[in-house]
């Protein structure tokens, strides 16, 4: 699945009273065609996308689908098969912030409500990030509820991922072979000195909790009681392992320049820069959960000279051919996002105005070195690599297939197997 996304971030800033809104930013709203226009142009047939959440979720079962039905309409028109990212790093205003109980109950009540507006759509990834939406948000004190503590994080994070869960039930209950991607980043932390090995492992251990939870895994020791230490109940906990969805999940990870740190006796960390990169990472996260996996998200500004994300592209397109080679079933890769970025030099926590040229095209639409990049490596490799992908269980059905007899055969194949599972579609809240 050669794939790009247009990115609905939605976290807000300064004490929740500014919504930093990057379709807004980038143009989307008004630009949308010209923007499936290029994902065609590129010869990709895969997106990640999804309708901006505050401005679709208007409170408790009101909703305004107006730009969701003209797009996504536009999407299986073309037959671009959209990876549906329903929360990106924010909620709508009424909703507050990811310490709200609520959270999870309510956002599953809108992935089943876009469930049932879009039956054809089979592939999601329902909160993006979750690991990052918890730490930005309540760890680094950055987005939404701008807290700073391990409590807060705590909160953020069981309430992220138990919203992902549900959801994960409530699109199941509607759409049985639905598929969902993870998109998560995927990290690591160097110790700087022997004094700061232990904080080191206490980080390289965190960095796991949210998929642990998210796939029914059972956390270390300490872990355990980090997480019982900061809030999370028995009960809760419980929850994430009574609610094992991980059989129709592919394990999806970001890795850019940034995601690997280094960390100091004193507990700072800095980026480090790429030290071991993407394939030794995932190799990681691979062996933890074996899952499929797809590399959801990269990129790099284009730089001075002209080449360097071109040679970024090069160099994590080599990672990915390196973890199929070695046997770990790969099926996707993905260039973050189709245009240039606002802000992202400063994670979206101010408001400078500042064009990050990072995407397949600029916010003019017109392509970028690292676009013609990919338009070539997507016509060199897409009928290469099929014959070794046969890793899906359950194939992706093509939005223009979704009517014919073999899709509708699949999915109530996948009901059957669905009610084998030891998982209640009935109850939506998961208990």
């Amino acid at each position: 699945m050669f794939a790009t996304g247009i990115e609905n971030s939605i976290p807000t800033i300064n004490n929740g009273k500014t919504r930093v809104d990057e379709m807004e930013l980038c143009g989307h709203y008004t630009h949308w065609r010209e923007d499936f226009d290029a994902v065609q142009e590129l010869g990709i047939q895969f997106l990640r996308y999804g309708p901006p959440l505050h401005r679709t979720f208007l409170g408790p079962d009101r909703y305004d689908w107006d730009f969701a039905d003209i797009t996504f309409a536009e999407l299986k028109r073309r037959d671009i098969t959209p990876i549906v990212d329903l929360c990106h790093f924010g909620v709508p205003d009424w909703m507050g912030n990811f310490q709200n109980p609520d959270f999870p109950r309510l956002f599953a009540d809108y992935a089943g409500a876009f469930a049932d507006r879009f039956p054809w759509v089979q592939v999601y990834t329902p909160v993006n990030e979750m690991f990052i939406c918890a730490v930005f948000s309540a760890k680094y004190g950055w987005w939404n509820e701008q807290l700073r503590s391990d409590q807060g994080f705590v909160t953020a994070l069981k309430h992220v991922v138990k919203a992902n869960v549900l959801a994960m039930l409530a699109i199941l209950k509607r759409r049985a072979d639905a598929i969902f991607i993870q998109s998560e980043s995927s990290e690591y932390f160097h110790a700087d000195s022997p004094k700061a090995i232990h904080i080191a492992e206490q980080l390289n251990s965190r960095r796991f909790l949210s998929l642990d939870l998210n796939y029914g895994r059972r956390v270390d020791s300490d872990m355990f009681e980090y997480l019982m230490d900061n809030g999370m109940t028995s009960e809760e906990y419980h929850f994430f392992l009574h609610n094992r969805l991980k059989q129709h999940c592919i394990l999806g990870n970001d890795y850019y320049r940034t995601n690997e740190h280094r960390v100091f006796e004193d507990g700072r960390t800095t980026s480090s820069g790429e030290v071991f990169g993407y394939t030794e990472i995932t190799r990681q996260y691979y062996n933890r959960y074996r899952l499929p996996v797809m590399h959801t998200e990269t990129n790099l500004s284009e730089g001075p000279v002209g080449d360097e994300a071109v040679q970024w592209l090069w160099k994590e397109w080599a990672n990915v051919l390196r973890l199929r080679n070695v046997g770990i079933p790969t099926v996707g890769f993905t260039w973050y996002s189709l245009t240039d970025q606002v802000d992202w030099d400063t994670a979206l926590r101010e408001q400078n105005g500042h064009v990050n040229p990072l995407g397949l095209y600029d916010l003019n639409r017109n392509i970028r070195n690292v676009g013609r990049a990919y338009k070539r490596l997507i016509r060199d490799w897409r009928e290469v690599l099929p014959a070794s992908s046969l890793c899906l269980t359950v194939p992706i059905v093509s939005p223009a297939h979704y009517e014919l007899q073999h899709a509708r055969e699949q999915e109530a194949e996948a009901k059957e197997r669905l009610r084998h599972e030891e998982i209640d579609l009935g109850r939506e809240d998961g208990s």
